[in-house]
């Protein structure tokens, strides 16, 4: 019985807290405003980010078939499946064969040209799914020959580029093709990967027929399967794929991973929204600690009460700890009821962009994820003043001049904060996929907590010891800021995080799209020319000579690789960082050289004799060899054209990936591919870089080497500065939700400090001070804090930037000092704008009612 006590009065004196929580919020949520504000903010944006992730990976996950184009894929570069492999393959059900390749398509006369995608299919393509073309007619018959011209598909962008409309005659390699519909749909697009250029749909025997495919050229070929028996085991057939055809080098994937690169870009951009998400969140968190401390300094008298009746400091910290419960669970289920809502309002938009049907619907893992956020987020922030309000005795309550923030803080509830933010970083570790970049982001947020905490303090320690001024509004404004109770901790730290991460998301934003669209388009060479054969090499130069006299050519054969070995060991075993994994992923493009490539620098071992005949030997990028933690001396082991070849690391080279130049991970020393077929890859730097000179090498190379396929590097870049431009929208979107929840803070803090303000501003009134004199006053202080957090902001801001820029993504960087402007601007206006609103009634206060209160 004894033992039973203590927890029949712990359960009923947690009863009774309850009672009077519930009784006490009878009069509203008035003080509260902001505290929902921001904990429905920062869950909303990690629910909603994460349901449409979810939704569009469900998608994904749902069309697995479709998008792959069967069951299973089995892809070879440079060569066609043996008809052992392709008997086997067949062994298990019906099998298309597709090949692809990047090739140029020009006007019968030769007058325009476009690079394309051309895809070539057999009869039986697709064997999911269905194409959409106009007209609607059979596939086979859109391809077929006729009038001994074979007929073709092509995307809207293929007849603007040409000028040309369906029914025209273009030339692919060395035949001419008639263009019989517009290709409007395509089940497999997906899992094709990220296309330069429109797509040309061909069949096979027009492929065959044009020329195209030679000896080394770029061409991979797909054969996907469907099975006949739908329970056969995906990853027992790839197993026994390998083992029966060790040497075949292909890659092998299954329904699951239908779209590999689209399912990492869509993991990796909602790992960077969630994070943004939750600095939004944190960000809040200031706001509800705010908040939380200005309830209960409006509590005083209620406190008073409690505790001159008896109540103990545990039992008054039970009764708020309830409310701010349940006030945490309002905010948070309107947070979670804005993210389920996402998917339903995301999904027209994405599938006008994303070939994918997305069923919106209800994710439960997403809002659950949002809610355990906001619960750890408003507990580690409320904790803290509700702990200073347990020790403050009933006799310095009933005083109006002093306040909780006067106490010490128990090292009970320091230690709970500090658990509560150690649970959010390690959920968000958990969730992420990529556990380095979490961690980079968790910890720079709790640097940039305590940085702005140590700006604040700096603020207040240089207002202290300026010289004493004449004028009474800035010795006012002064004072106000480093004196108890100042609000410079609270606006420098809520302004300050929301800005600098605004700028630094504007600043990466804004130097990228430089970057890409100026810098690297200055730097990059003006033609890249792929698929040269090696019997055409000397008339590509001489050629090349004729079109553009003066200017730069560099060519270097090149070859197909898929890295299957390290140190002997399968890659597919091996734990590899994830900076590091692109390496291993796919086929890479490989060369052979006798002598070092200019521009290279070795930066260990030596580079082999120009006669070398000994031991394939190969020279890897230094810093790649580092993320695969490979050294001098380790083997690797390349599956080349169907056969495996193990060289051993002779040396390691920097490697200019920036440059846009010919660069590869592997040059091999030239013995390692004596006699194999393989083409030329070149690069045009032109001395004359017009648009009518680089039109006249386009047209004279496609003209005169129809299988050459010519890239031009502008065209390729504004691709790609497309694709960012999408992207950086959605990181405004971001950036955005972090900036309202540092106003929402700012709104906050200036209203927790009115009380303050009150009995400042009756006093100096009854000393003679003029509402214009407190105005000015007011003014200097607020727009010096604001320029203070907006200096910070800028300058930590930039830095962050310049490190993803110049060290990640190793760009230049360049400051933006219109952005630093508009910075100063936005934090000026927002620190005077809500200072001034909150403060105008506390202008107008009668001083009898506050005077009787000191």
């Amino acid at each position: 019985m004894s033992a039973a006590a203590p927890s029949a009065r712990s359960r009923a004196g947690v009863a009774l807290a309850l009672r009077f929580a519930l009784r006490e919020m009878r009069g509203g949520l008035r003080g509260f405003v902001i505290f929902l504000a921001c904990l429905t903010l920062g869950v909303a944006s990690i629910a909603a980010v994460n349901s449409v992730s979810e939704m569009m990976t469900t998608g994904i996950q749902r069309e697995g078939r479709t998008i792959l184009g069967g069951d299973m894929r089995f892809g070879l570069n440079q060569r066609q499946a043996s008809p052992e492999e392709r008997a086997w393959i067949a062994g298990y059900g019906t099998v298309t064969e597709i090949g692809s390749l990047r090739s140029m398509a020009r006007l019968p006369d030769g007058s325009n040209q476009t690079l394309s995608e051309v895809k070539a299919v057999d009869g039986l393509y697709p064997l999911y799914g269905a194409i959409g073309s106009e007209p609607a007619t059979p596939l086979p018959d859109l391809l077929a020959e006729r009038n001994g011209r074979f007929g073709a598909l092509a995307a809207p962008e293929f007849f603007d580029r040409l000028g040309i409309a369906p029914g025209a005659t273009i030339r692919l390699g060395n035949i001419e093709i008639e263009l019989s519909g517009v290709l409007t749909g395509e089940p497999d697009v997906l899992s094709d990967g990220f296309n330069f250029a429109p797509r040309l749909l061909v069949s096979l025997d027009a492929l065959a027929s044009s020329g195209l495919v030679q000896p080394g050229s770029l061409v991979e070929y797909d054969y996907k399967l469907r099975f006949t028996d739908l329970a056969t085991d995906p990853n027992a057939v790839k197993a026994e794929a390998n083992q029966r055809f060790p040497q075949a080098g292909w890659s092998i994937r299954d329904a699951s991973e239908a779209a590999p690169s689209l399912q990492r870009n869509i993991e990796r951009f909602s790992q960077f929204l969630t994070l943004v998400g939750l600095t939004a969140l944190v960000v809040g968190g200031v706001g509800i600690a705010n908040a939380v401390a200005a309830y209960l300094d409006s509590k005083r008298t209620v406190i008073a009460t409690f505790k001159s009746l008896g109540a103990s400091g545990r039992f008054v910290v039970t009764i708020y700890l309830v409310q701010i419960l349940i006030l945490s669970t309002v905010g948070i289920v309107l947070g979670l009821l804005l993210g389920a809502t996402a998917p339903f309002f995301a999904a027209r938009f994405l599938e006008a962009h994303i070939p994918i049907a997305a069923e919106a619907s209800v994710y439960p893992g997403a809002l659950l994820l949002g809610a355990l956020f906001g619960y750890l987020t408003a507990l580690a922030f409320a904790i803290l003043p509700l702990g200073r309000t347990r020790d403050i005795a009933a006799t310095a309550l009933f005083r109006a001049n002093d306040g909780p923030g006067s106490l010490r803080m128990r090292w009970a509830y320091a230690g709970a904060a500090l658990s509560l933010a150690a649970a959010i970083a390690a959920l968000a570790l958990v969730m992420s996929s990529d556990k380095r970049v979490a961690g980079v982001f968790l910890v720079a947020t709790g640097v940039a907590f305590v940085i702005l905490r140590l700006v604040a303090m700096a603020i207040r320690w240089g207002a202290a010891r300026l010289p004493r001024v004449r004028s009474t509004p800035l010795r006012l404004a002064i004072g106000n800021i480093h004196r108890p109770g100042a609000l410079t901790a609270s606006v420098v730290l809520s302004l300050g995080l929301g800005l600098t991460l605004l700028v630094t998301l504007a600043s990466i934003d804004r130097n990228l799209r430089s970057g890409i669209g100026g810098t690297l388009a200055a730097r990059a060479p003006n033609f890249f020319f792929v698929d040269i054969q090696s019997a055409e090499v000397e008339p590509f130069r001489a050629r090349i000579a004729e079109l553009a006299p003066g200017s730069t050519l560099t060519d270097v054969p090149m070859l197909r690789g898929r890295i299957t070995q390290l140190r002997g060991e399968d890659v597919s075993k091996i734990e590899v960082p994830p900076e590091g994994a692109w390496v291993l992923r796919g086929d890479r493009g490989i060369t052979y050289d006798a002598t070092l490539p200019d521009g290279a620098r070795l930066t260990a071992g030596e580079w082999w004799p120009a006669d070398y005949a000994g031991e394939p030997l190969v020279s890897f990028a230094a810093e790649e060899a580092g993320e695969l933690g490979l050294k001098l001396g380790d083997t690797i082991t390349v599956n080349v054209l169907g056969r495996d070849i193990t060289a051993r690391i002779a040396n390691l080279r920097e490697v200019q990936w920036e440059s846009l130049a010919i660069n590869f991970v592997m040059v091999f020393s030239p013995n390692t591919f004596a006699g194999a077929p393989h083409a030329w890859l070149a690069t045009l730097d032109m001395a004359n870089d017009t648009a009518d000179a680089e039109r006249a090498v386009l047209s004279g190379i496609s003209n005169t080497f129809p299988a050459v396929t010519t890239v031009r590097v502008k065209d390729a870049l504004d691709a790609v500065n497309a694709l960012v431009a999408q992207l950086a929208l959605a990181i405004r979107a971001a950036a955005a939700v972090a900036l309202v929840a540092s106003v929402l803070v700012l709104s906050g803090a200036l209203a927790a400090g009115n009380r303050a303000r009150v009995h400042d501003a009756v006093v100096l009134k009854t000393l003679g001070a003029t509402r214009a004199t407190l105005i000015r006053a007011y003014v200097t202080e607020y727009m010096s804090l604001g320029a203070a957090t907006a200096l910070f902001a800028v300058g930590a801001g930039a830095l962050a930037a310049w490190y993803v820029v110049a060290r990640i993504m190793r760009l230049p960087f360049a400051f933006d000092g219109g952005l630093a402007l508009m910075t100063l601007v936005a934090a000026l206006v927002l620190t005077v704008g809500f200072g001034l609103a909150g403060t105008w009634r506390i202008l107008g206060q009668k001083a009898a009612p506050v005077l009787r209160e000191l």
